[in-house]
């Protein structure tokens, strides 16, 4: 009997030496960020005072296909990359399943999750500059400790607003982030304006990404010698995580296959971008036996901006701090319910993946929480990892994909990212367990009047 291979991994030298940018292969161009004030596209000079100026190159860059990785960023990718491709063959038997299931896995880094691949890049940046304090927002904390960690690194102090609900419910996050030295302010707070402003409204919010991400921009904005960071979202974020789907093309050689479906949860496009752009391209490329693959991106139903949000241009925070983007948006004042996956409670899609699932190019699903959370324990008690919750729902979207095959009998080949684990979650597992876990459903009046709030401005007016 031939013995079944478990794990693919590239030695160092195999670690990409370069990000790819899809901007500049996409058949569409994302649209222009504007200038709120002008209604004008953005230039990088603008960005200059609130993000690193190589970041904000990265971010309009739409004619590099391929950007290089500095040496100093990639030496520091050494210390977890590469990270392992793993086939779950504990889950297809679990299933009955006749499909093959691989997954990339992220948790393996030193804050156990993909965050870091681009943390790394923007502290080295921001160091390179003279800068010596960063900040930024967080959700669920991964971002957030990433920052930290890679603050420390080049020796910049860090300040991190995470979303109240989740420095609530997540102590442990915190406590990682303030062990590197960071200082963690539970938003909103009273600390900023625009903190001031949405408690002044109301008073017992929970808060949200798009309020933490208002109040890590004011305090770029007015603290001098500090940059923002940011986790998710912007286009120079999903361009460092391409690490991911660059190491996974070469693993799924080494194992003889290509993927049918990839799939990653999606809350801002970071790593579902960073597993799904590089094999993205042969699609676009049309090169035969590699242009068939379906892209999937798995929301929370109770955040679900890509499946019933709208494409317009939008806020990416809740004060009106950043750029218009044009996105998939459930509008800038969305207030999410309070759920586990405190990494996908974001309002608006990125700027590429809007574009993207607009052409055609890629597809969405909504899962409940309580479906994620069942995919994530079955995927534990099958393959030995708890998963972050933000990544139990690529694995019921993965659960979802493996059961058609089972169906119809299809050996489809099926690889999605293990974005992080979730071993500092076990609260939110705790209540599952005991059943004091609920499904949100989101009714469409919330969304259009959300929506209905939204700068008036749209896409169409500018084609």
């Amino acid at each position: 009997m031939k013995e079944q291979r478990k794990r693919y991994l590239l030695d160092e030298e195999e670690i990409p030496r370069y990000w790819y940018n899809i901007q500049a292969e996409m058949p569409n161009k994302p649209l222009p960020p504007l200038n709120p004030a002008t209604k004008k596209p953005l230039t990088a000079e603008e960005l200059y005072p609130v993000f690193a100026e190589e970041c904000c190159r990265q971010e309009l860059n739409q004619t590099d296909a391929w950007i290089k990785i500095p040496d100093e960023v990639r030496d520091k990718y050494k210390y977890y990359r590469s990270t392992p491709l793993v086939r779950a063959y504990g889950l297809e038997k679990a299933l009955g399943t006749p499909a093959h299931i691989y997954f990339k896995n992220e948790s393996v880094s030193p804050m156990g999750s993909h965050k870091l691949n681009s943390a790394i890049p923007q502290a080295y940046y921001c160091q390179q500059e003279g800068v010596t304090n960063v900040t930024t927002e967080t959700g669920a904390g991964q971002w957030g400790a990433s920052l930290a960690y890679a603050a420390s690194m080049y020796g910049l102090e860090s300040a991190v607003y995470q979303v109240k609900i989740s420095y609530e419910q997540k102590p442990y996050r915190r406590s990682i982030m303030q062990t590197f030295g960071a200082q963690v302010t539970p938003s909103p707070s009273m600390s900023t304006r625009a903190g001031k402003d949405i408690l002044t409204a109301h008073p017992n919010y929970q808060g949200s990404l798009g309020t933490a991400i208002s109040e890590a921009v004011e305090l770029a904005r007015t603290t001098p010698n500090c940059k923002y960071c940011l986790g998710s979202v912007l286009n120079h974020v999903a361009l460092h995580q391409t690490v991911i789907g660059l190491e996974a093309e070469k693993q799924m050689e080494m194992a003889g296959e290509y993927p049918d479906v990839v799939v990653a949860c999606f809350g801002g496009g970071s790593n579902f971008g960073g597993i799904s752009f590089p094999f993205m391209r042969h699609k676009i490329a049309g090169q035969p036996g590699k242009d068939h693959t379906r892209f999937v991106a798995a929301e929370p139903s109770s955040c679900p901006k890509l499946t019933r949000g709208e494409f317009r241009y939008d806020f990416g925070d809740e004060a009106g701090y950043t750029p218009l983007l044009p996105m998939y948006t459930l509008g800038h004042n969305f207030s999410p319910a309070n759920i586990h996956a405190g990494g996908l409670r974001y309002h608006g899609a990125g700027v590429i993946v809007s574009q993207l699932l607009k052409d055609g190019l890629m597809e969405a699903v909504d899962i409940p929480q309580l479906e994620s959370f069942e995919a994530g324990t079955l995927f534990a008690r099958a393959e030995g990892i708890i998963p972050a919750p933000e990544s139990c729902h690529a694995i019921a979207a993965t659960i979802r994909e493996a059961l058609a095959c089972k169906e119809t009998g299809e050996e489809k080949v099926i690889l999605f990212n293990l974005s992080g684990h979730g071993l500092i979650d076990m609260s939110s597992y705790d209540k599952f367990l005991a059943g004091d876990l609920q499904n949100y459903s989101l009714p469409d009046s919330v969304i259009a009047s959300n929506i209905a709030s939204t700068d008036p401005l749209q896409p169409e007016s500018l084609l």
